[in-house]
């Protein structure tokens, strides 16, 4: 059994990495996507779910929570005895892209500035109806 957590643990770690993967990746493409006029990054749920992604980022990190996410893979470890998954590649580097030792407001305001940044991409590109 505590294999499956700790595999249930891994596969939290990896949808969360593609999560922090998909509002960066998104945003930039939105960007470029803008200037050069494709249509696709104007589709207005594409828009919604990349708004609504960053806005509860930046509304836990204010309130002082942890990514419900990270809460949940840690909560996986723990059940499976702490048991550390010695060498796993994917691991080792999935959890040096997420996470750093930084003082909370950096996360802050590095959150807040994101989403700063998104909100002016929905100025700048308005999303628009597809239909």
């Amino acid at each position: 059994m505590e294999h499956s957590y700790q595999i249930l643990a891994d596969l939290v770690l990896l949808l969360h990495v593609l999560f922090v993967v998909f509002v960066v990746v998104a945003l930039l493409l939105i960007i470029v996507g803008g200037f050069r006029h494709w249509l696709w990054v104007r589709n207005r749920w594409f828009r919604i779910v990349h708004l609504a992604g960053i806005i509860v980022v930046v509304a836990q990190s204010w309130a002082g929570l942890l990514c419900p996410l990270t809460n949940l893979e840690m909560w996986f470890r723990r059940q499976a005895g702490g048991v550390q998954y010695d060498g796993s590649f994917m691991r080792y580097w999935l959890e040096r892209f997420l996470y750093y030792d930084a003082p909370w407001w950096v996360f802050v305001m590095a959150y807040t500035s994101f989403g700063l940044l998104v909100i002016l991409t929905w100025v700048s590109f308005p999303p628009q109806n597809n239909d």
